[in-house]
C-alpha cells in the first residue's frame, strides 16, 4: 500500500479539507469526556498551520440519521479544539450551503473552521456524488485522517476523492503503517488476542489471522461457542449455537496450520448478567446449568499472560468478559497488563480493550492504539477500505 503522504504534497497557502472523526462521547451538558479523538490529530493540524494553509475541518458526530439534532453539534468540539491548538476555530452552522461556502472562501491561510455534522445530511452517508461536490468545492485538497470511518464508503471519505486529490494525514499513516505491517509483514513470534461477543462479528478476522499468527487466544462471548461447539455445557452463557460448525472448522483450520489456539479452561459464572450478581470460579466442564460465563478465570488468565511472552507483534482487538463491569472486568485487564509488559510491537483496537489499558495507565506503554474499531477489525480481516483505496498513490 504505497499512497502518497502530507510530505509529498505542496499545502502551502491552499484550502485543505481535512476529515477527521472527532465523533467524541460527551455528557448531558455538552462537556467532552473524553477528548483523544481530536488530540490524535493535532499533529497533522499543526503541521498544516506551520505550512500556511488554510485549515476547513469536517466530521460527523453521533448519528442524527440525515437530520438536525442540537443535541448532536460540533460547536462543543470547536471550542475544545481552540483551547487544545490555542488559537480560534471558525464554526460553519452547516457543512455545505452559503454560509459555510462564504466561511470557506474568506478562510485565511493559518485560519481553522470546523463544519458543522456532516450526518445532518442523509447524503453523507449514502455518498451522494452531488453533496461530496459542494464540499469538494470548500477546498483544493483532502486529507483523510479519520480513519474510524474509512471503511465506509461515505461523500466526505470516498466521494469527495472524485473531485479533488486526497491524501493521508498523520493519524491515517500511523493506522496504515502499523495495522499494514501487522498484516502483510509481521515480526515473529506474531500472537492475536480477539474477544468480545460473538463470533459472528469477528469470523473473517479469525480465518484471515490464522493465516499469518503463531498463536491465537479467543477470550470473551465467543470463546464460549468454540468450547460449547466441543460438548461443553454452558448454562445460560451467550453461545451462538448456529456456529458449532464453523467453530470446529476453525478449530481444525489452526491445527493444521499449526497454530497455537488458546481458549479458556476456568471462567467466572455469575447467576445472573448484572454488576451484583452472585459470582464464583469454575472449570469449563463444571459450569451450572442456570449461570452464565461472564469472564475469564484466573488459570486461563495466567495461561494467557504466559502465551505473550516472548511475542514480537501482538495484536489485540475486543474483551475477555464482560468488561463493563468490575466484577468481570479482571480477565480484559489481565490481558492489558500482559499486552503491555509483552515487549513486543503491541496493536490495541476496539473500545473496550483501548478502555482497559486507558483505567490501568497503561496505554503509554503500548505501541500502537488504533481510532477506528470496526475499520481496524476490517484491516484485520484482508478487506479493502473504501476511504483509503480512494486516497491517491505514489
Amino acid at each position: 500500500m504505497n499512497k502518497k503522504s502530507l510530505n509529498d504534497i505542496s499545502v502551502s497557502n491552499k484550502k485543505v479539507f481535512v476529515r477527521v472523526d472527532y465523533n467524541v462521547p460527551m455528557d448531558k451538558a455538552g462537556n467532552i469526556t473524553d477528548d483523544t479523538r481530536i488530540r490524535a490529530t493535532i499533529p497533522t493540524l499543526e503541521f498544516l498551520l506551520s505550512k500556511n494553509a488554510a485549515v476547513i475541518l469536517a466530521s460527523h458526530l453521533g448519528r442524527p440519521k440525515g437530520k438536525v439534532a442540537p443535541e448532536f453539534s460540533l460547536k462543543p468540539v470547536a471550542e475544545k479544539l481552540s483551547q487544545m491548538i490555542g488559537r480560534e476555530v471558525k464554526f460553519a452552522p452547516d457543512c455545505v450551503g452559503a454560509e459555510a461556502s462564504k466561511m470557506a472562501a474568506e478562510l485565511q491561510p493559518g485560519q481553522i473552521l470546523l463544519l458543522e455534522n456532516l450526518r445532518f445530511h442523509a447524503e453523507e452517508e449514502k455518498n451522494d456524488p452531488e453533496f461530496a461536490k459542494q464540499l469538494a468545492g470548500l477546498a483544493e485538497i483532502l486529507v483523510n485522517d479519520a480513519f474510524g470511518v474509512s471503511h465506509r464508503a461515505h461523500a466526505s471519505v470516498h466521494g469527495i476523492t472524485k473531485y479533488i486529490p486526497a491524501v493521508p494525514g498523520f493519524l491515517m499513516d500511523k493506522e496504515l503503517l502499523f495495522l499494514g505491517q501487522a498484516v502483510t509483514n509481521p515480526v515473529r513470534p506474531f500472537a492475536a488476542i480477539i474477544g468480545g461477543a460473538k463470533v459472528s462479528d469477528k469470523i473473517g478476522v479469525i480465518e484471515n489471522l490464522l493465516n499469518k499468527v503463531d498463536t491465537l487466544i479467543i477470550g470473551g462471548g465467543m470463546a464460549n461457542t468454540f468450547l460449547a461447539a466441543q460438548g461443553y455445557q454452558f448454562g445460560k452463557s451467550l453461545v451462538e449455537a448456529d456456529k458449532f460448525d464453523l467453530a470446529k472448522q476453525l478449530l481444525e483450520t489452526a491445527k493444521a496450520k499449526g497454530v497455537n489456539l488458546l481458549l479458556p479452561e476456568d471462567v467466572v459464572v455469575a447467576d445472573k448478567f448484572a454488576a451484583d450478581a452472585e459470582r464464583k470460579t469454575v472449570p469449563i466442564d463444571q459450569i451450572p446449568a442456570e449461570w452464565m460465563a461472564l469472564d475469564i478465570g484466573p488459570a486461563t488468565a495466567a495461561n494467557y499472560s504466559a502465551a505473550l511472552n516472548g511475542m514480537k507483534t501482538v495484536v489485540w482487538n475486543g474483551p475477555m468478559g464482560v468488561f463493563e463491569f468490575d466484577a468481570f472486568a479482571v480477565g480484559t485487564e489481565a490481558v492489558a497488563k500482559a499486552v503491555a509488559a509483552s515487549g513486543a510491537k503491541s496493536i490495541v483496537g476496539g473500545g473496550d480493550s483501548v478502555a482497559a489499558l486507558e483505567k490501568l495507565n497503561l496505554a503509554a506503554q503500548i505501541t500502537h492504539i488504533s481510532t477506528g474499531g470496526g475499520a481496524s477489525l476490517e484491516f484485520l480481516e484482508g478487506k479493502e477500505l473504501p476511504g483509503i483505496a480512494a486516497l491517491a498513490d505514489k
